[in-house]
C-alpha cells in the first residue's frame, strides 16, 4: 500500500512543482539574449500554473501540458506515465495544504528548458501525511509552439 501511495503522491508532485519562484536563478549560456529571457518567463509562468493546478487538483492541466511520451521517475525509482499522472490527479485522494518552491534554476537550450528546484510540500493522501522536502528536475520542450513536460524526476531530501 505504501508503494502505491508513493506512486500516486509522486504523480501529483511531478505535475505540480512550479510554485512561487521566490528564489529563481537563471544560468544563461553565452550570448544570453531577449529571446532566452522570454523563454524563461514562459517557463516560470508554466511552473506557476502547475502549482495552481495541483492545489486545485486540475487533471486537465496535466492532459494539456504533459507530452504523450512523458516519463517520470519517483523518489522510489518507479517509472510513471502521463496516464498514471492524470489518473492520480482525477482520483482526488491527494490534498495539498501548502507548497513552497525555492532554489529554482532555469536553464534554456533552444526549444528545451531544464528546471531544478526544492519543494517543501504539506499534504495528505488517504489520511496519511506526505509532507516533506523534495528536489526535482523537470524538462520542458516546445513542440508546435506549446511547452510540454517530457521528463520529471524527484528525490526526497532532508
Amino acid at each position: 500500500m505504501i508503494n502505491n501511495c508513493s506512486v500516486l503522491l509522486f504523480c501529483v508532485l511531478a505535475a505540480l512543482p512550479a510554485f512561487s519562484a521566490q528564489h529563481v536563478t537563471v544560468h544563461p549560456r553565452p550570448g544570453f539574449d531577449t529571446a532566452e529571457q522570454d523563454i524563461i518567463r514562459q517557463i516560470l509562468d508554466m511552473e506557476r500554473q502547475a502549482k495552481e493546478a495541483s492545489l486545485r487538483r486540475d487533471a486537465d492541466f496535466s492532459l494539456r501540458t504533459l507530452a504523450e511520451d512523458y516519463v517520470a521517475i519517483t523518489p522510489l525509482g518507479q517509472v510513471t506515465t502521463k496516464q498514471e499522472t492524470v489518473s492520480a490527479r482525477r482520483s482526488g485522494q491527494l490534498r495539498y495544504e501548502a507548497m513552497n518552491v525555492t532554489d529554482m534554476v532555469v536553464r534554456v537550450y533552444g526549444d528545451t528548458a531544464v528546471v531544478t528546484a526544492r519543494a517543501d510540500v504539506k499534504g495528505h493522501q488517504l489520511g496519511e501525511d506526505f509532507s516533506g522536502l523534495y528536489r526535482y528536475t523537470r524538462v520542458w520542450v516546445r513542440r508546435n509552439g506549446h511547452w510540454q513536460t517530457v521528463s520529471y524526476q524527484a528525490t526526497v531530501t532532508q
